[in-house]
């Protein structure tokens, strides 16, 4: 057994979680903290994090290595997502990183974390769960896969998080409706051309997951109970159709008193909506389960993978 601790540099969090492991075992979550940075506020004109986010982050990234030491981990496993990854003064922050905590902090690309999260997926589904289509909202990317083996035989990202849309379009809180027109005819632009990169067969289980997804399917889904007693969680897209256009119309502050809107979702949690329904419709899916593993739990696999 060996404690890890995985260190999630995103778009909206800076989430450290730790587990208890090992090859052939279901990771046990120890410990968790996060931090909600937000960092799409603080992109500038030219494409960097401003000097207040990258302060942020590193004392983000201070405060997680602080816990990482006090739950006694044994091994660290630190990434980035497109926030770091896209920025212009990605590649000095990472050494500023680097060198102020300790962190050497992996950039993954957008095709990375589609993998690596349909990884996770299969892993919680199991085989017989049979061709699986993934979609997978961050706060600055889409990422979606395809694929019936653990890692999939496409896997895209596309530039329509959460966080990024919700700053690119919704303006106000909340939103005017030309905004979120605007937003959804641009998701529509970016989608036409990632499903024309897909091979569809028709009969694709349909996996949602991250924190926007879930949110959104514990306010407009509906969730069963399997043999053993987990809970299966489903979201359809006439249910977004329902509450998006009424998430659009409250105030953030208020949305937080609806279930499943956390504070830390509550800005984004509209243009979350918009583009998850848009990314249904472009496939053609009527209804995606949501799974509760993500990118997180694949980091997880691939390293217990190369242990065993």
């Amino acid at each position: 057994m060996v404690r890890l601790g995985v260190l999630d540099v995103g778009s909206n969090t800076i989430h450290l979680l730790v587990v208890d492991a090992h090859p052939g075992a279901r990771p046990i979550p120890a410990a968790t903290h996060k931090s909600v940075l937000r960092l799409m506020r603080y992109i500038t004109t030219d494409g960097a994090i401003s000097d207040e986010g990258c302060d942020a982050i590193l004392d983000a990234i201070s405060s997680a290595m602080r816990v990482a030491e006090e739950e006694g981990i044994e091994d660290l496993l630190p990434f980035a997502t497109s926030a770091i990854r896209e920025a212009t003064n990605g590649p000095a922050l990472l050494t500023r990183i680097r060198e102020q905590t300790g962190v050497d902090l992996q950039v993954l690309s957008g095709a990375d974390e589609a993998r690596l999260t349909f990884l996770a997926v299969r892993r919680w589904l199991g085989w017989s769960s049979g061709r699986i289509l993934l979609f997978d909202i961050g706060g600055g990317s889409l990422e979606l896969a395809t694929g019936t083996d653990e890692y999939p035989d496409t896997a895209v990202s596309v530039p329509l998080g959460a966080g990024r849309s919700t700053i690119s379009f919704l303006h106000e809180d909340p939103p005017r409706d030309e905004q979120v027109d605007a937003l959804r005819d641009h998701a529509r632009g970016l989608l036409q051309t990632a499903v024309s990169g897909f091979d569809r067969t028709g009969d694709e289980h349909v996996i949602g997951t991250s924190k926007t997804i879930r949110s959104l399917a514990r306010l407009a889904g509906s969730s069963t109970t399997r043999p053993g007693g987990a809970d299966r969680l489903t979201l359809t897209r006439s249910g977004l159709a329902d509450w998006v256009p009424r998430l659009g119309r409250m105030p953030a502050d208020a949305r937080t008193a609806l279930p499943g809107i956390t504070p830390d979702r509550t800005f984004q949690i509209v243009a979350g909506g918009v583009v998850l329904r848009e990314t249904m419709r472009a496939f053609g899916v009527e209804e995606l389960e949501v799974c509760p593993w993500a990118l997180r739990e694949g980091i997880i696999l691939r390293y217990l993978d190369h242990l065993g």
